[in-house]
């Protein structure tokens, strides 16, 4: 069957290339067709009962994540370092004890997701990670929080690079970064809303004995063992086997997302997969950026405390932690909805850069009360725009199949959270209030990153052209 009758049927339109050495006519699916293309009315209706059903869940499911995550940031404005008897540097431990657990579980969890039910395989880490924030309510010293949190990050492993899987199978390539951005939202909101349940939910300390910050540990895991279970039965497996879709939608949904790949190929094992994924040169600048922006993104472990440095009380700290994270989470998913509209990656990806540059710059060069709360608005919003744009672009770029797309993604995912490890120890009490050393390498780690975006852009062109050269019927050229 000729390449275009199933691509015109589903509103996939295609562009004649003439091939001047051979004089054959060739399909090459442009991105400024791809993503201009008008939908079909069932193709409207697919995308809005996907956005309706497995956005909210798995944006559920992460806004918990991070909530369980964060917890321990607020919790240390509530007395736990004193009931722990906590130094500075255990504290820090702690903050990167759970990236330890998180970074092991990632890859290994992404190989085995192709070959398992994905909605039990992330309601089931849901639950367990969920029993391991419970239990940091309970720990009496750095040795028992360590652990704690080892295993917190062990049992989150899976959830991420697994929820990015999902959305790579169900969404195209001009869909895919507004969904991501709208579910890393999710960590976005949990870190700012981390702050204002923990002003209520400390008011209970002395009830029943315990430390407002035991409460706030509990009280989440509880809430988050709950979601978890809900989730398995609603979240989807496969396009082709999704229960509340009709047999004419899980059709359309396979054929549309195997349609907008470049060079797909069937399906392989998990190791053929993982040696796809790690031999793809265009994979490591994504990486480079991702881990580098993971490192910018170190602040928000320690954001109560500098936001504290700006002089005013717990509860007002507290509550000034919110907005940022609120303002920069809705205009990342503008940014990012714009990237996917267009079908542009490079000048999207490095003016979210540029942006949290001057916001970093500003951050480490004043102290000033209304400049320096400003500074954190401006890079907050740079950092977070960053994600959902590179991580669509891996899904893209790196897609040929299902096997090498899940294991990118968790590849990615867990060499660029290897930064979270290391970025605690920038923020030592000793660095404030200002915090300059972190401030300026989080700056020059993301010009590093904006030549690294030029450079897999370079890159890509060149494996367009030589797309353009082949004989083949039809192609999908990579999105710059």
């Amino acid at each position: 069957m000729h390449a275009s009758g199933s691509k015109e049927e589903h509103g996939l339109n295609t562009l004649n290339v003439e091939n001047v050495e051979e004089g054959q006519p060739k399909e090459i699916f442009d991105a400024a067709q791809i993503s201009s293309r008008s939908r079909s009315p069932a193709e409207r209706a697919l995308l809005r009962k996907l956005d309706w059903v497995v956005l909210p869940v798995l944006w559920l499911m992460y806004f918990l994540n991070f909530l369980d995550r964060a917890a321990i940031t607020v919790a240390r404005l509530n007395r736990m370092e004193k009931d722990l008897n906590l130094t500075s540097v255990q504290y820090q431990a702690c903050v990167s004890g759970l990236f330890v657990g998180y970074l092991l579980g990632q890859i290994p969890s992404n190989m085995i997701i192709t070959r398992v039910r994905p909605s039990i395989f992330l309601g089931s880490w849901m639950a367990l990670w969920a029993i391991c924030s419970t239990l940091q309510g309970i720990v009496h010293n750095f040795t028992g929080l360590f652990l704690a949190r080892f295993f917190l990050g062990f049992t989150e492993a899976p959830f991420y690079p697994g929820a990015l899987y999902l959305l790579s199978i169900f969404y195209t390539r001009t869909e895919i970064a507004t969904r991501i951005s709208i579910l890393f939202s999710g960590s976005v909101c949990g870190n700012a809303f981390a702050s204002l349940i923990a002003i209520g939910v400390f008011k209970m300390h002395g009830v029943a004995g315990l430390a407002g910050w035991r409460w706030l540990y509990i009280l989440q895991g509880i809430i988050t063992f709950v979601v978890a279970i809900i989730s398995i039965f609603i979240l989807p497996d496969e396009p082709s086997n999704t229960r509340w879709l009709s047999p004419d939608e899980r059709e359309l949904a396979q054929s549309r997302v195997s349609g907008d790949t470049v060079a797909r190929r069937t399906n392989t094992s998990t190791w053929a997969g993982l040696k796809d994924a790690v031999t793809d040169q265009n994979l490591w600048p994504l990486i480079l950026i991702q881990h580098l922006g993971v490192a910018a993104s170190g602040y928000k472990n320690f954001l109560p405390t500098v936001v504290q440095t700006l002089g005013y009380g717990q509860t007002t700290t507290l509550g000034m932690t919110c907005p940022p994270y609120l303002v920069s989470g809705a205009l990342s998913v503008l940014w990012s909805w714009s990237s996917g509209r267009r079908n542009e990656r490079t000048w999207h990806l490095s003016m979210a850069l540029t942006t949290a540059i001057i916001g970093f710059i500003i951050a480490s060069a004043t102290t000033n009360t209304g400049a320096r709360y400003f500074s954190i608005f401006v890079f907050t919003t740079g950092v977070y725009a960053i994600s959902g744009i590179n991580l669509g672009w891996v899904a893209s770029t790196c897609g040929q199949t299902k096997e090498k797309r899940a294991v990118s993604l968790a590849v990615t995912n867990t060499i660029s959270n290897i930064a979270t490890i290391y970025t605690p120890y920038w923020w030592p009490a000793s660095n404030g209030p200002r915090y300059v050393m972190p401030f300026t390498i989080s700056a020059v780690f993301l010009v590093v990153a904006a030549l690294s975006t030029f450079t897999l852009r370079w890159m890509l062109v060149r494996a367009n052209k030589k797309i353009r050269q082949t004989e083949s019927e039809a192609q999908v050229l990579y999105a710059l």
